[in-house]
């Protein structure tokens, strides 16, 4: 009757005994959105449960994070004024700096994750200076206005950077730009392999972060492409990054998995907004087990062999962890 793989499915004790693949809420960073003004929540109707947050509200946010047992966060940033270097990234008074301030004063054994582009910063919505010429980022002028954000975020009290513009050459540069200024503990988590992906729809809105014009498929990877999605991580490693990165996370698998087979670093995934918006808009029209999908989704990012997942639903999680653990 019972053959050898079913009897090892046949008891529940067993069944745990012989689990390869587990999700932990330490395995989480939790994605927040951070505007200028006092009490402001701003709801974002592509991204349920997701808010613009006022530096005050964001205190609140982290506060029910850390009773969660959510250890990390990861700032992003909505300035007041977008102009055409992203000026207010490079500002010590800038808003994520603020944030940095706050959250580190009130909740100090919080990992503070810092975004650092500055497609939210500019009037253009690319991702560093633009060559007029080319109508396209300059690679080495975005070079350098990247290492004064990271400056500044690190000074302010980052705990980890997280450069996710694409441009060549930037773990090198900023790695050097960091060590030289006192700064060589602070490890960076690359977006290594960063798609030219359609699953980043909401996080535009939310973010306030769409191109005025073209797109980024200039210094964006080709979905098309596995080798070079390979190569572009296995680069950033080369270059020095200390943890690497796939974005989006649920259509790549497949590229969280080569990389996981030639690297020794951590590998995180980013569970990006169009993601996350799928399952809730899905959940609203009563199409899916919400939480058995949710966790089965999570899951499926660690077998396929990420340590780390950044995820708007990190609090839901740690509610159904905390509850299954009580389950027993």
């Amino acid at each position: 009757m019972f053959k050898r793989l079913r009897r090892v499915r046949f008891n529940e004790v067993v069944r745990n005994l012989v689990e390869e693949n587990s999700l932990r809420v330490q395995d989480l960073i939790y994605p927040l959105f951070i505007t200028h003004g006092e009490n402001v929540k701003n709801a974002i109707a592509s991204m349920p449960d997701v808010y613009q947050l006022s530096v005050d509200n964001a205190l609140k946010e982290c506060e029910e994070a850390e009773r969660l047992g959510i250890e990390a966060i990861m700032l992003f940033g909505i300035p007041a004024i977008k102009d055409s270097v992203g000026s207010e990234a490079l500002s010590e008074q800038g808003i994520v700096a603020q944030a940095l301030r706050a959250i580190k004063a009130k909740f100090p054994k919080m990992l503070l994750c810092v975004d650092l582009c500055f497609c939210e910063y500019t009037d253009h919505g690319h991702c560093g200076i633009l060559n007029p010429k080319l109508q396209s980022v300059d690679n080495d002028l975005t070079l350098e206005i990247l290492n004064k954000q990271a400056l500044v975020l690190a000074q302010a009290g980052a705990d980890l950077i997280a450069p996710s513009g694409m441009m060549d050459g930037m773990i090198e540069s900023l790695r050097a730009a960091l060590d030289s200024a006192g700064f060589a503990h602070i490890p960076l988590m690359s977006y290594s392999t960063k798609f030219a992906s359609g699953y980043y729809g909401p996080f535009r809105d939310v973010a306030q972060s769409t191109p005025s014009f073209g797109d980024r498929k200039s210094y964006q990877q080709n979905p098309a492409n596995r080798r070079e999605a390979i190569l572009e991580s296995l680069e950033d490693e080369r270059q020095g990054a200390d943890i690497l990165m796939v974005k989006p996370a649920l259509a790549y698998l497949d590229i969280v998995r080569d990389i996981r087979e030639r690297t020794l670093l951590p590998l995180a995934v980013y569970n990006v907004s169009g993601e996350y918006a799928m399952l809730k808009f899905a959940q609203k029209a009563g199409l899916i087990d919400y939480e058995r999908v949710l966790l089965e989704t999570m899951l499926g990012f660690k077998r396929a062999g990420a340590d780390i997942i950044i995820t708007y639903h990190a609090k839901e999680i740690a509610k159904l962890l905390d509850l299954k653990s009580k389950q027993g």
